[in-house]
């Protein structure tokens, strides 16, 4: 097996001299050398973080010496592999929709067995409402306005910023993805050769149950990857599927036997038949998602895998529906995200109420593969969590956006932040001049569509249609109207974040702190639109589709 490189690698399986000194009192973690443990039936693997300059040589000499002396002549433990690691993503599905989190009528038994056997977060949050930004802050650990290009869609990653899959892989694992990995964009003006995800495995096809499924066989391409992983190798592999991304098949939800009368419909859409079937055929698409997720888990257990597999299921970000997808609202931003791992997860089926945001799954694989984050990852390691410890600084989540696609004149974007606690929302509109949804003007879109942030759909056909009715009119004016700079919501009272209580002066103290926390992170965190320096996200390229004559990113100003 391929090893990685001493400085990135730190953890083994060690011989049981090794395990008498990892057992010496815990006073030792104290900065100067902390160690971290599990056990598994066969194997006792250790890891340790040690600060060489503050432990005396000889100290750490006389320990192994009483360790060594203490079981002169035991046998070593059997060699134990990594954790494997199956990272399982659908594109566009809100944390509601699933069986464990509540939904009625969607079908999702991998999800609720991961979650069951594991971990499910309560407080999950894409870091951008967006497909390739978030995806790109998964891969990196960071929030979006640290990567640059990258903060936008259809735009590039560039090299310089490390993902945990090409250190996975400098570290021996074999890596691989199928289907949507990092994307949509172009990964050469990035100087990247191969998308980050790995290795792709896309050969087998099946027929889809619809039409709008694609007809990859994901589960398939699974497999096909696991046969060519060598039997002493860990692995990684990346299972993103396009379902549920729009478009559907009209009535596909019907065709399976749901009832529109059984669909739970947020009160920022109107109830009719029109939405509660948009709806029922979003959760076909879901329900085919958690399916190919079964048979991977399958492939894993007919192996006898899956017990040694940090298993992830979870979505970029929210729902492709009016006030959700490329919204910071929760609609948009908060996932589902369950996690499995019985080697490092103590006390399962937990619900994990501490907030989160997806770049921190990138440090964690790392930790959890015996790996050192490298610094430039700002995001936090889930470890602690896992161990059942009390969590601490895990009482907010932040969410942010740039540019989400072409549809404003000269590609400008709709910069915003946001930080989301236990009870309120707190958004910052940076540019609250500009279309929130993009502009109703579709000869300044790129592709042609009025609101172009909010994905064509029935429901957005019917709101706009019909935007000036009664009980339609203020839903289409939060879903496509213009916004203030700042909202905040609260959410006891609303939480579907419907009337914004900015500038109230009840809320003013509130609205101060949740300002002052958001923007003390921004400048932690060195977001160039808070702290200085360059500010391109409205000039990078944009490498989406055009197809509206002449439509093109306006040039920086000298």
């Amino acid at each position: 097996m391929q090893r990685h490189t001493p400085q990135r690698f730190r953890g083994r399986s060690i011989s049981k001299s090794e395990r008498w000194l990892a057992r010496l009192p815990r006073f030792w973690s104290t900065g100067q050398l902390s160690f971290f443990d599990h056990f598994s039936p066969n194997t006792y693997t250790i890891g340790c973080r040690m600060n060489i300059n503050t432990v005396k040589n000889g100290m750490i000499e006389a320990l192994v010496a009483v360790a060594a002396l203490c079981i002169l002549g035991a046998d070593t433990l059997s060699a134990e592999t990594r954790p494997n690691i199956l990272f399982c993503i659908s594109d566009d599905q809100s944390y509601a929709h699933t069986g464990a989190n509540g939904d009625p009528v969607v079908q999702t038994p991998t999800f609720d067995r991961i979650a069951r056997e594991g971990l499910r977060f309560t407080h999950a949050f894409c870091d951008a409402p967006t497909c390739g930004p978030s995806r790109s802050a998964i891969l990196t650990g960071q929030h979006i306005w640290r990567l640059e290009e990258a903060g936008n869609i259809h735009s590039t990653l560039p090299a310089k910023f490390a993902t945990y899959t090409e250190l996975l892989a400098e570290a021996g694992y074999s890596v691989g993805y199928t289907g949507k990995g990092w994307s949509p964009g172009r990964l050469e003006p990035g100087s990247r050769k191969a998308n980050p995800a790995g290795e792709l495995f896309n050969r087998r096809s099946q027929k889809p149950p619809f039409k709008s499924i694609r007809d990859t066989d994901y589960a398939g391409n699974f497999q096909d990857f696991l046969k060519q992983v060598p039997v002493d190798q860990p692995f990684c592999f990346w299972l993103g599927t396009s379902e549920p991304h729009r478009g559907y098949q009209r009535g596909a939800g019907k065709l399976t036997g749901k009832d529109p009368a059984k669909a739970v419909v947020p009160p920022i859409f109107p109830d009719n038949d029109i939405v509660r079937n948009d709806i029922l055929d979003y959760l076909v698409e879901v329900e085919h998602f958690d399916s190919m997720v079964a048979r991977a888990i399958e492939a894993l257990e007919a192996r006898g895998e899956l017990d040694n597999t940090l298993v992830v299921i979870t979505s970029d970000h929210g729902m492709p529906f009016p006030r959700a997808k490329a919204s910071l609202y929760d609609a948009g931003s908060r996932v589902p995200l369950a996690i499995r791992w019985p080697q490092g997860i103590r006390q399962s089926g937990r619900a994990v109420t501490s907030f989160v945001n997806l770049s921190d799954l990138a440090p964690t694989l790392l930790e959890a593969a015996g790996l050192e984050p490298p610094e430039m990852m700002t995001a936090r390691s889930l470890l602690g969590i896992f161990r059942d410890e009390t969590p601490k600084g895990r009482d907010a989540a932040f969410i942010a956006m740039e540019r989400h696609d072409g549809c404003r004149k000269g590609g400008k974007g709709y910069p915003c932040r946001a930080i989301r606690t236990a009870d309120y929302l707190y958004i910052h509109n940076f540019e609250p001049t500009r279309w929130p949804s993009g502009s109703p003007d579709q000869t300044v879109c790129a592709r042609s569509i009025p609101f172009g942030e909010i994905d064509s759909s029935p429901t957005k056909t019917f709101m706009m249609e019909h935007r000036n009715r009664h009980g339609v009119a203020r839903l289409a004016e939060l879903a496509f109207g213009m916004r203030p700079a700042e909202e905040l919501y609260d959410l006891k009272n609303d939480p579907h974040q419907m009337v914004n209580v900015a500038g109230s002066t009840a809320m003013a103290e509130t609205q101060a702190v949740l300002r002052g926390r958001l923007f003390d992170h921004l400048r932690k965190t060195r977001d160039p639109r808070v702290v200085g320096g360059t500010v391109d996200w409205d000039y990078y390229p944009y490498y989406g589709r055009v197809s509206t004559k002449g439509w093109s990113v306006d040039e920086k100003p000298r």
